[in-house]
C-alpha cells in the first residue's frame, strides 16, 4: 500500500523557521533516537479505548454527525510535515504528523454560511473536557489534521492519543490533544485556555502568547 500524501506546511519552507523567543529542541531522546518532545498538560493524562472514541460535529452545520473510531479510520489520510511551536518557547521542528485532513472530514458535513469560527472539545478533567477556540479559516487550512501518528509512531496519550488536532501555523495548545468534537459558530467564543488569559488566536510569529 502508497505511503499517505505528504502534505508541506508553508511554515517550513521559511528562512528562518524559529519564531521569535523560541528555542528549537536540539537534545536527542536516547530510547528513541528523535528529537525530544515535550510534554505538557494540565491535569492527569486521561485514558481513552479508540473502540469507544468518536468525533462529533454540532453547531451551525446542516447535518451533525457523530464519526465512530471505526469510520474515522476508513477516511484517506495524508502527512503534514510541520513545525511544532509550543507558548512556553520551545519548537520542534520538522514533525510529520499522520491522519485525515481537516478538510477531508468537513467534506462530511454541510456548513452553515454564518460558520466563522470553531470550539473544539477535547477529553479531560477541566468541566469535564477541555476546549479551545479557532477562526474557521485556520482549522480548514490545508495542513491541518486530525493526527492518530507523529513521527511514523501511534501518538501515546501523554501525547494527545488516540487523536489529536494539529494546527501548525498556531501555538501548540490550540492543537488540542485527546479531541472529541468539534462545534461550530457564528462568531468567536473563548475556549478554557483563553478564559485563563491565553490569547484568542495564537500566531507564533506575532508573539500572540496572552491577551
Amino acid at each position: 500500500m502508497n505511503d499517505p500524501e505528504m502534505i508541506a506546511s508553508s511554515d517550513t519552507l521559511r528562512g528562518n523557521r524559529v519564531p521569535p523567543g523560541q528555542t528549537a529542541v536540539r537534545s536527542i531522546d536516547k530510547q528513541t533516537g528523535k528529537l525530544k518532545w515535550p510534554v505538557l498538560h494540565a491535569g492527569t493524562v486521561p485514558y481513552i479505548d479508540p473502540e469507544h472514541w468518536s468525533l462529533s460535529l454540532f453547531g451551525l452545520v446542516e447535518n451533525p454527525l457523530k464519526i465512530a473510531w471505526n469510520e474515522f479510520q476508513a477516511l484517506p489520510k495524508n502527512r503534514v510535515k510541520c513545525d511544532i511551536h509550543c507558548v512556553t518557547q520551545w519548537s520542534r521542528l520538522d514533525n510529520v504528523f499522520e491522519g485525515p485532513t481537516v478538510r477531508t472530514v468537513l467534506e462530511l458535513v454541510q456548513l452553515s454560511p454564518k460558520a466563522t469560527h470553531v470550539l473544539v472539545h477535547a477529553h479531560g478533567p477541566a468541566r469535564d473536557h477541555w476546549t479551545t477556540n479557532l477562526p474557521l479559516s485556520y482549522f480548514a487550512d490545508e495542513d491541518c489534521l486530525f493526527a492518530t501518528h507523529h513521527d511514523g509512531e501511534p501518538l501515546t496519550p501523554e501525547h494527545g492519543g488516540p487523536v489529536r488536532l494539529v494546527v501548525p501555523k498556531l501555538y501548540f495548545w490550540k492543537s488540542a490533544k485527546w479531541v472529541m468534537g468539534v462545534e461550530f459558530l457564528s462568531k468567536d467564543m473563548a475556549g478554557f485556555w483563553e478564559e485563563g488569559g491565553y490569547h484568542m488566536r495564537g500566531d507564533p510569529w506575532l508573539e500572540e502568547r496572552y491577551s
